[in-house]
């Protein structure tokens, strides 16, 4: 159970948790301590607790973790069994490379549908998934009520995109648009992905 409001940093430390603690599951690991988990992690024990702790009681005194029960806990706080469904706006590079790599339904997203303006592909199917006249879009979200958008169109359609997704009744935008979005309605979060952003703290890194 979370208690209270839970920063901005422990949640973006949750996926890693989980992560980590999924590979421990596939290799058949049963348990492991806070100070074993934060050695395989570069964190501290003592941060791996408190972080925990904002969410309820996890571990045994003597005993650890159990991996199995642990990485179920995280599944359900990080919403992965929630059903979550989600489209794909912008089925250009970057949309058809998530649609054909990235494991939608394993981070608890069904991904039902792209969508597009070019006709060459509009009609298509990539990867199961089937691409859509953006004409159709306004009455797909209204159907079929998805949870996320998928935002991967170029820079000007960006602010226009959301705010059609905004108003279908999307709760959460994954934008990979390279620009930040003017999102006025509290309810729905945007999630901005931002490649060159890493890159750069890359190369400051290297040039330290």
């Amino acid at each position: 159970m979370k208690k209270g409001k839970v920063s901005n940093a422990v949640i973006r430390r949750l996926p890693r948790y989980y992560r980590t603690l999924d590979t421990l599951y596939r290799e058949g690991t049963v348990r492991i301590s806070s100070s074993a988990l934060g050695e395989s992690m570069g964190v501290t024990a003592s941060q791996i607790r408190q972080d925990l702790s904002c969410f309820g009681e996890f571990g045994q005194q003597g005993y650890g973790y159990n991996v199995a029960d642990l990485r179920q806990a995280l599944s359900d706080i990080l919403g992965m069994n929630a059903g979550y469904t989600s489209v794909l706006v912008g089925a250009g590079n970057l949309g058809r490379a998530l649609m054909r790599n990235f494991h939608f339904n394993k981070n608890g997203f069904s991904l039902s549908a792209a969508f597009d303006v070019d006709p060459k592909i509009v009609g298509t199917v990539l990867n199961g998934y089937p691409i859509y006249s953006m004409d159709s879009l306004d009455d797909y979200l209204a159907e079929h009520k998805p949870s996320i958008g998928v935002l991967t169109v170029p820079k000007y359609a960006a602010q226009s995109v959301a705010e059609r997704l905004i108003a279908g009744g999307v709760r959460g935008i994954w934008n990979f648009t390279n620009i930040e979005l003017d999102v006025s309605d509290s309810n729905v979060v945007v999630e901005s992905v931002h490649f060159a952003d890493s890159l750069l703290t890359l190369s400051y890194l290297i040039s330290e």
